[in-house]
């Protein structure tokens, strides 16, 4: 019987990479490693929250800010990358965003261990992984862009699904790993996961990398903010973020407080179908996406993800309810990478500036959208029910910010591609 070597068919594919002629498809492959890295960060240290907890290195309150300061970072890094990245150049900082992310998940095995306080070296770990998941954010995709393709659009939508797949397997593989190695073992775990970023830093140095814009021809920020159309985007990616975050964060709670379903199925029919469902959405657009008008999918998409959320808050059958949940990830799979796509066709010289401003209003649609159905849900006596209906919003916004938008570029004479 034939048998395979993972480890050796990995390492094949690696040196064929590296090794053979340089080409854009091998940047295309080093972006796509690069989002599994990103899922990587903001997945596997909710996972070991519980160790932390019982190791009295936190309480849970004090753990939760972990997350908190994690994508406070990565928000901080977005706006901040919009006045240095093109200075620095998009390889510099690509390499060293994979290389904060080696060493925050490096540090985190570690630095508990060294420092007098282990929370604190916690945070510091935190603080660096999420200054390269910030960077990764902005990167990843005007690079992708960048790169020669006759259908930018589903090309971006792919490379987007491997997000989804990186957090599929952080969370699969982490548990499996834990299961089988017990809980002590997440130190080496955290170590193995670190080799994908210092495996991709490497890559990184080696493919071509074209930027947006030549020299000097990006829009600056204050040019970009007297775009009116830029604003209609950067709602579109605030609605975004947070019709995926109010459901993807909450949907385990949901299944079981809300809908009695025992925890280990909540967990799986909650963040990983979510994950897969918003991976195949991304890959279907990009397969099929040269045939179906961008902004027409995303308005059809905004419909599918408003009647998910009713169906998930209203409907009294549990088997409805939590097909309302997994609906609503492929319902959302295109919205982040179609906007993307759809600005920077219409703000051609948006450059690295636009990216990382939608990259932002995305991001604050990420934490504003869980943060407004948790308060939802409390006010009205911890109902996750009451909190996902009031997120009906979200979607509805989406709605209404497409259609502004057609008409905004009929109004202006915009024509882009899949439009």
């Amino acid at each position: 019987m034939r048998t395979f070597n993972v480890p050796r068919l990995y390492l094949n594919f690696v040196f064929r990479v590296i090794l053979l002629e340089k080409s854009y498809r091998k940047t295309v492959y080093a972006c796509y490693i690069g989002y599994i890295t990103q899922g990587v960060v903001n997945n596997l240290a909710p996972l070991l929250f519980l160790t932390f907890i019982n190791s009295g290195w936190a309480t849970l309150r004090t753990v939760t800010f972990l997350t908190t300061l994690n994508f406070a970072t990565q928000l901080a890094v977005d706006l901040l990358s919009a006045c240095f990245v093109d200075k620095i150049g998009y390889r510099k900082c690509i390499v060293a965003a994979h290389i904060f992310c080696f060493v925050g998940l490096v540090g985190m095995a570690s630095l508990p261990f060294i420092l007098p306080s282990p929370f604190a070296g916690l945070l510091i770990s935190v603080v660096l992984y999420a200054v390269g998941g910030g960077l990764l954010e902005v990167l990843v995709s005007p690079i992708v862009e960048a790169c020669p393709s006759d259908n930018k659009a589903g090309a971006m939508s792919l490379l987007h699904s491997f997000y989804c797949w990186g957090v599929v397997a952080v969370i699969a593989l982490s548990t499996l790993w834990l299961w089988v190695f017990g809980r002590d073992s997440w130190r080496l775990l955290c170590v193995l996961w670190s080799v994908i970023p210092l495996a991709n830093a490497f890559l990184f140095t080696r493919v071509p990398i074209n930027s947006l814009t030549s020299e000097g021809e990006g829009m600056s920020l204050g040019g970009l903010f007297k775009t009116k159309i830029f604003w209609i985007f950067a709602l579109l990616m605030f609605a975004a973020g947070a019709s995926e975050l109010a459901m993807a964060q909450w949907a385990s709670a949901f299944a079981e407080s809300g809908l009695g379903i025992e925890k280990a199925v909540g967990d799986l029919a909650g963040p990983c179908v979510f994950a897969v469902l918003m991976g195949i959405a991304r890959t279907v657009y990009a397969k099929a996406g040269s045939k179906i008008k961008l902004e027409r999918f995303i308005l059809f998409s905004g419909i599918m993800c408003l009647a998910s959320y009713l169906a998930a808050s209203l409907c009294p059958i549990p088997a409805v309810a939590l097909l309302g949940c997994g609906v609503c990830g492929f319902s959302v799979g295109i919205m982040w990478p179609g906007v993307f796509s759809l600005a920077s066709a219409s703000i051609p010289k948006g450059g690295t500036a636009l990216f990382a401003l939608l990259a932002l209003a995305g991001d604050l649609g990420c934490t504003g959208g869980p943060t407004f159905v948790g308060l939802v849900s409390s006010s009205f006596g911890d109902s996750l029910r009451a909190g996902l209906l009031a997120a009906i919003i979200f979607p509805i916004i989406m709605i209404a910010g497409i259609l502004v938008l057609k008409r905004s570029k009929k109004r202006q004479g915009f024509v882009t591609e899949n439009s």
